[in-house]
């Protein structure tokens, strides 16, 4: 019986899983929009340093205001862009995002040409 109980208690120990590391949210203060406007049209392409927990996300920047977005790999570094263009103006809300297989974090924030400012964040 002891020696059951011993077998199943190692089983029970092997079997555990441990919770991932929560990843942080995207810091608008390390966001860059290049922003380009073309006669009655205009586009933003994202960029973002290298930061080790964004190392093997899918990254998705989205235009909650036009309802469009890209969706990009983000490099082994943990960098991302220049994106692909996404329709885009200045005011807009964007909401980037960067996922991995067991979690996915957002910022919203409202595009501006340039470095982002930490404390727009998008609302009414």
């Amino acid at each position: 019986m002891r020696r059951l109980l011993t077998i199943l208690a190692l089983a029970a120990l092997g079997g555990c899983i441990t919770p991932s590391i929560p990843i942080p949210p995207p810091d608008p203060a390390k966001m860059t929009f290049s922003v380009m406007v073309t006669g009655d049209s205009s586009t933003a392409r994202f960029t973002y340093p290298p930061d080790v927990n964004y190392v093997d996300t899918i990254v998705f920047v989205f235009n909650r205001d036009r309802g469009v977005g890209v969706i990009e790999a983000a490099k082994p570094d943990g960098s991302v862009g220049p994106t692909a263009p996404v329709s885009a103006a200045v005011g807009d809300q964007i909401v980037v995002s960067f996922e991995r297989q067991d979690q996915t974090v957002s910022t919203c924030i409202r595009l501006r040409d340039g470095a982002q400012n930490p404390n727009d964040y998008c609302g009414p």
